[in-house]
């Protein structure tokens, strides 16, 4: 795939995707089109099963594009209508991936920089990182339906009122990611990771995706029920019963997706 502002790689199992539009990856509506093909093409490509969403240069992503704001209000009624649902979209790509997605992030994550690692599925970062939502020191207010998803309410109400700054060390502190990481040490950490994903049985994977994000917000009851039926249906597959057969004979399971 060739875009304008991503690069992306697909290695053993795996696809590495990072956001590169210098100084600091800041979104305009070109980048976040192109998060949506990438991610989309993914669902349908059988030698990618796991992805690592990362950045090139020393910001995952400093957020919106600010200078993009006058040109949306030159383009008339419901321009910026359309502006926020291509932003709910781009999370959503990476949300509803069928692959599961490792965030490596590799410096600070702002407004709606946080907003696509927390789309990810598995959180990493190095620890120069930090996460925040600064829209109130440009006059806006947004994000305190994610902020109040990852933190708790006084931390997440802190920084929603004064854009406030949580660095990685401290996200790791909290148990919110799963490594605070030197720069050098981030990517071949996520790449471990992904190969460790990858191997799994690829049908299992995306059925697993798929329980993690339907059962987000069930009631407890259905959301069990839920994986139950997935779980029946994971057992009549070819996959399922390499599986089994392989850890009962001490090998390595040879999976054919299906």
């Amino acid at each position: 795939m060739n875009f304008n502002n991503l690069e992306t790689e697909v290695l053993d199992g795996y696809a590495i995707v990072y956001l590169n539009r210098p100084p600091v990856n800041a979104q305009n509506a070109e980048l976040r089109n192109e998060i949506i093909q990438a991610f989309d093409a993914f669902n349908d490509d059988d030698n990618v099963r796991c992805v690592i969403l990362t950045a090139h240069g020393d910001v995952f992503s400093a957020g919106a594009d600010i200078s993009e704001r006058p040109a949306i209000k030159k383009r008339g009624p419901g321009a910026y209508w359309g502006h926020n649902r291509l932003v709910r979209e781009a999370s959503l790509a990476i949300a509803d991936c069928s692959k599961p997605v490792i965030a490596a992030v590799n410096g600070p994550a702002i407004g709606a920089g946080f907003g696509l690692m927390a789309a990810c599925d598995i959180w990493i970062a190095s620890n120069n990182a930090y996460v925040s939502m600064p829209e109130i020191n440009v006059g806006l207010a947004g994000g305190t339906a994610l902020l109040q998803r990852v933190f708790g309410k006084s931390r997440a109400r802190r920084m929603f009122y004064t854009g406030m700054k949580v660095s990685a060390d401290e996200l790791y502190r909290l148990g919110l990611i799963e490594a605070s990481l030197p720069r050098d040490e981030l990517l071949p950490y996520a790449k471990a990771l992904a190969k460790e994903i990858a191997s799994k049985a690829p049908l299992a994977l995306q059925y697993a995706k798929q329980a993690a994000q339907v059962t987000l917000n069930m009631p407890q009851r259905e959301g069990y029920r839920f994986e139950q039926n997935i779980t029946v249906a994971l057992s009549n597959t070819e996959d399922a019963r390499e599986a089994q057969m392989a850890f009962l004979e001490k090998r390595q399971p040879q999976y054919k997706g299906r």
